[in-house]
């Protein structure tokens, strides 16, 4: 039948046909005369999302769709629905070794591009519940700690026999998505570009950072080791919009999704990006006077992430790797992180896709600078930063 894009009328069919849904022809259960309700939740910027349910509640799916374009810009801005490919083989990484961590995965058609997987509804967007006030809580950040070195470890050259290593890299490159973050996120806030644009209070810090040519080197000098350090797969999109919370059965449930961008890459890169969103939060809570428990994310995910790839160590699969390496190593992905981190904040406040964090505040300008010349200290100061404490000095710096 070929690709189509599936509207809102198509979804009850396409379930049934794929085998998705039960289309009661064994007369077990009725469901051939079962309602299916469709609801379009899209959100993001690329794709569409559908959510499917009966009548009481008791069954219901999540459908997202690649389209042939990014969502938000329509058939001006073209982009293969292959991404698809790239987050199916994402979540069937993931479901390796952290299948706690992400919704789960029902099918995936290559043929529509479409994954059919876990609705997620009865959780909310940690973008949505910060913005609403809410705390993190104790267990969020720990979590996604967690989930980056549980994938990065199992994907990685310390976790992965090389064979099946080199066979990774060959299916998981990613390169239109990978354009768009080396050009929106590494490259185009600190140009003129047509993708920019910022509150009109911010003209000064925008022009400074593109006559910066200090900053821009050491963006060049990120965005070379985001296009060539093949360190392990990465979810690629890490931030608060793509990772669900809430409770279940009374216990604390943190779910991981959109891995479209999924690539082999520089490990700092989904933790920085994770920060960047945390601290731009912070800053969104600092201006509404709502600070809670900001402030010890960063701290809390880095020492999940260390904890948890330092228990891993011992099962590394080339022992020539010793423990000293392992101190030299993370240490690397620390510096990453930051320095990426700091590219993440001055995009979502210059570049392109701003945050709602500070787009929603009654006047999002302090914060926003603060942001930003917070995000340009990051990437300076990559170097000297040393640990948590270090980058929360610098954050409360007046």
């Amino acid at each position: 039948m070929g690709y189509r894009i599936l509207e809102t009328d198509d979804i009850p069919a396409y379930l049934r046909e794929r085998g998705h849904w039960p289309d009661g022809s064994d007369g077990s259960d009725g469901a051939d005369r079962e309602t299916i309700s469709v609801r379009e939740v899209s959100d993001g910027n690329v794709n569409r999302v559908f959510l499917a349910s009966n009548a009481d509640g008791t069954r219901s799916l999540a459908l997202k769709q690649a389209l042939p374009w990014v969502r938000v810009a329509g058939p001006s801005w073209p982009l293969s629905p292959d991404r698809a490919d790239a987050e199916a083989r994402a979540y069937e990484q993931v479901a390796k070794v952290a299948p706690d961590k992400i919704p789960a995965i029902h099918g995936y058609d290559p043929e529509h591009y479409a994954l059919v997987m876990e609705d997620l509804s009865d959780l909310e967007v940690l973008r949505t519940t910060l913005n609403e006030g809410a705390p993190y809580g104790p267990h969020t950040s720990a979590r996604i700690g967690e989930f980056v070195a549980q994938l990065t470890f199992a994907t990685s050259d310390f976790g992965m026999p090389s064979a099946d290593r080199k066979a990774l890299l060959a299916v998981s490159v990613n390169p239109e998505l990978c354009k768009i973050t080396e050009d929106v996120v590494l490259s185009e806030p600190y140009i003129e570009h047509e993708h920019n644009h910022w509150h009109p209070g911010l003209d000064d810090l925008a022009a400074a950072f593109r006559a910066d040519t200090r900053l821009r080197t050491e963006v060049a000098d990120l965005r070379h080791t985001f296009m060539t350090g093949a360190q392990a797969l990465l979810h690629g999109d890490l931030h608060t919009g793509s990772i669900m919370v809430g409770e279940r059965e009374g216990a604390p449930v943190v779910r991981v999704f959109d891995p479209e961008f999924s690539f082999v890459g520089p490990i700092g890169y989904d933790l920085g990006l994770y920060w960047a969103n945390a601290l731009v939060s912070e800053e969104r809570a600092r201006a509404l006077g709502t600070l809670s428990d900001h402030a010890a994310q960063l701290r809390l995910s880095w020492e999940a992430f260390e904890t948890e790839f330092r228990r891993l160590w011992p099962t590394r699969v080339d022992t020539f790797f010793d423990d000293a390496y392992l101190d030299r190593f993370l240490r690397r992905v620390w510096t990453d992180a930051v320095g990426f981190a700091g590219t993440e904040i001055v995009r979502r406040v210059i570049g392109f896709a701003h945050l709602t964090d500070l787009t929603t505040l009654p006047d999002p300008v302090p914060a926003s600078r603060r942001a930003l010349l917070l995000g340009r200290e990051l990437i300076l100061r990559r170097e000297e930063l040393r640990s948590p404490d270090e980058v929360r000095a610098l954050v409360e710096a007046p």
